[in-house]
């Protein structure tokens, strides 16, 4: 089973907590990126970025020096985004670092995707970014079935813990009756399924603790999340969606 994760864009450089174990697995497409990145003016960046100057200026400087092999901090760690501060790798158990080191990965547009103990360097850049890299309109295209090939060699199942816009980067390329099961976390407003964002990306980094605290193994095991805020419905549940309410 492997589950699958969006990344944050707020990032940190920790080279204290933990150790990387490798570096990313497509570095080498990543410096293609990187290369194209630098191509751009100022406006064009943060026209790509859509963001404030006040983001988009120190965003620029750092591509201008980003260095792929140095002050390189685990992916687990290095971002630090809602999800992450609610999953706190840095409590994990010896057991849970390696139920995620086995089974989590994080989709990434600058990396492709990465194991939680791939070294990486901060940056910004989502996955569905116009950027053109190599002929290709998009990073979608760019990457097209690799994150996918890395991910699930075998037709194990996959846990989507993504956003659509990185769950769009695994789905087409699924083998026949290979497992796909959302996690959905969602409110009910006037009788129907409302996701809230922030919410929503607070539960997921405490349903990653979840099932690496207790070596999940199977899709069931997903339903016994038992978490205050949050009960199972399977009234609202389908094969292939597993949905939450939040219980406040």
């Amino acid at each position: 089973m492997k589950i699958i994760i969006a990344p944050a864009k707020k990032m940190v450089v920790d080279t204290d907590t933990f150790g990387y174990d490798d570096t990313p697995q497509y570095l080498a497409q990543t410096q293609q990126i990187l290369a194209e990145l630098r191509q751009l003016t100022y406006a064009q960046a943060k026209t790509l970025w859509h963001c404030s100057d006040k983001l988009a200026q120190p965003n620029y400087d750092w591509l201008q020096k980003l260095d792929l092999n140095r002050q390189l901090t685990p992916a687990l760690l290095a971002f630090s985004g809602i999800q992450y501060q609610y999953m706190a790798p840095d409590l994990f158990t010896a057991p849970a670092l390696d139920y995620v080191r086995a089974n989590l990965r994080i989709l990434s547009g600058f990396y492709g995707i990465l194991r939680p103990f791939d070294g990486v360097v901060p940056y910004r850049l989502e996955m569905q970014s116009k950027l053109q890299v190599a002929g290709t309109p998009n990073l979608y295209a760019f990457w097209q079935d690799r994150l996918y090939r890395a991910l699930a060699p075998t037709a194990e199942p996959i846990v989507n813990l993504a956003s659509q816009e990185y769950a769009k980067t695994i789905r087409p390329y699924l083998q026949p009756q290979q497992p796909f099961i959302t996690v959905v976390f969602a409110s009910l407003v006037a009788g129907k399924l409302k996701t809230k964002a922030t919410l929503a990306k607070m539960a997921r980094g405490e349903m990653v603790r979840f099932l690496a605290e207790h070596q999940a193994a199977t899709i069931a095991d997903i339903k016994d999340f038992d978490h205050p805020d949050w009960a199972f419905s399977p009234a609202h549940s389908t094969a292939s969606d597993l949905v939450f309410i939040y219980q406040k």
